[in-house]
């Protein structure tokens, strides 16, 4: 599911109208990454596979939009905000994992 939000705000025609806030949409990038990330990471799917496509796929999504989409237009910061998406989700699967690595020690003594 969350790669199905991130492929529709990143290839959705439209940005979605004006934003709450200043930087608001790099928000929205860094999530759209971190989530996907966090959840085939805690799902204990191949760790450097996972990290690599979403690596991949932040500069890959502005040169789509930014040559393919019309109506939208590529920005280098958000390839930034991706890439730091990217590595929030890894940070974040790996305290989980760690945490249900320590419980399980905990249940099995």
């Amino acid at each position: 599911m969350a790669l199905v939000v991130q492929f529709v705000l990143l290839y959705a025609p439209s940005s979605g109208g004006a934003p709450p806030f200043p930087h608001f949409d790099k928000l929205v990038h860094a999530a759209i990454f971190a989530l996907p990330v966090f959840f085939a990471a805690a799902a204990r799917l191949p760790f450097v596979p996972v990290v690599a496509l979403a690596a991949a796929h932040a500069p890959l999504s502005e040169v789509i939009q930014g040559t393919l989409l019309p109506q939208r237009s590529g920005d280098p910061r958000d390839v930034i905000a991706d890439l730091v998406g990217v590595a929030l989700g890894v940070i974040a699967a790996q305290r989980v994992l760690r945490v249900r690595e320590s419980n399980s020690a905990v249940d099995t003594t």
